[in-house]
C-alpha cells in the first residue's frame, strides 16, 4: 500500500488524478488535489479537488448532486499522478452536461480504421448543464460554507462569525433556537420578504454549526438525495 509521503506533490502543490467509472472503464474527468482535498476524499469515500481558479476545495457534485463514491485509489509508478475509480451519481461528471469530460474527440489522420471511424459519432450530452448548473442555491450555500469556514482558521476581529465560535457550540445552537422561533414568526404574517430575511439568519446560523461540528453541506444534499 501507498502511504501518502511517498506521493509526489508538484511544487504548486497539487498532484493530477484521473477519474474513471469503476464499473465502465471509463475515463470521467481529470482534476487536480492538494493533500486536503486527498485527505478530505479519504475520509468522506467522495472526492474533492482544489480548484486552481477559485483558489479553494471543491467537492464534486456540490452544485450538481452529481457525486462521486470513491472505489478504488491508484498511485502510478512514478507516485506522481492519481488513477480513481468511482461510482458517478447522477447521468453525468461534466459540467457541460456529458458523462464525460473527454467529449471532444480530435480527427485522426491516415487511413480509416476502426478508431478513426469511432470519432464518428459525436458523444451526445447526457443531461442539461443549464438547468443544473443554473440553479445557483447549493452553490451559493456552499460558498457561504467556505467563507465561514476560512473565518474560522483566519479570525477578523469584530467579525460576528468569530465570536460566535469564541463563545461556542452552546451559543451557536442558542442563536439557531432563536433565528426558528423568528421564521416561525415570520412565516404567521403576511408577504414573504420577512420570511426569507429570517431564513437567511437560520441558514447562516445551521452553517456556522456545521463548520464547528466538522461536517459541509455537502452531506446535507447527500442525505437530501437518498431521501427522494
Amino acid at each position: 500500500m501507498v502511504d501518502m509521503g511517498e506521493l509526489k506533490f508538484r511544487a504548486s502543490g497539487l498532484i493530477p488524478a484521473i477519474i474513471q467509472d469503476a464499473q465502465s472503464g471509463e475515463v470521467l474527468m481529470m482534476a487536480y488535489m492538494n493533500r486536503e482535498a486527498l485527505e478530505k476524499t479519504l475520509q468522506t469515500g467522495r472526492t474533492w479537488f482544489w480548484s486552481r481558479s477559485r483558489q479553494q476545495l471543491w467537492q464534486k457534485g456540490e452544485t450538481s448532486g452529481h457525486y462521486q463514491v470513491v472505489k478504488e485509489i491508484t498511485a502510478d509508478c512514478d507516485y506522481d499522478a492519481l488513477l480513481i475509480k468511482v461510482e458517478q451519481l447522477g447521468p453525468g461528471a461534466c459540467h457541460e452536461g456529458y458523462r464525460s469530460c473527454f467529449h471532444n474527440p480530435i480527427e485522426l489522420q491516415g487511413e480509416e480504421g476502426p478508431a478513426a471511424a469511432a470519432q464518428d459519432e459525436e458523444p451526445k450530452p447526457a443531461f442539461d448543464a443549464e438547468e443544473v448548473y443554473g440553479k445557483r442555491s447549493p452553490r451559493i450555500l456552499n460558498e457561504l460554507y467556505q467563507v465561514v469556514k476560512d473565518r474560522r482558521t483566519n479570525p477578523v476581529e469584530g467579525s460576528y462569525t468569530n465570536y460566535l465560535f469564541a463563545q461556542g457550540l452552546d451559543k451557536i445552537l442558542k442563536k439557531i433556537g432563536e433565528e426558528a422561533a423568528e421564521v416561525i414568526i415570520a412565516a404567521k404574517n403576511p408577504g414573504v420578504e420577512e420570511l426569507v430575511y429570517e431564513l437567511a439568519d437560520l441558514y447562516y446560523h445551521t452553517i456556522v454549526l456545521m463548520v464547528e461540528k466538522g461536517t459541509d453541506p455537502g452531506a446535507v444534499f447527500s442525505e437530501l438525495k437518498s431521501r427522494r
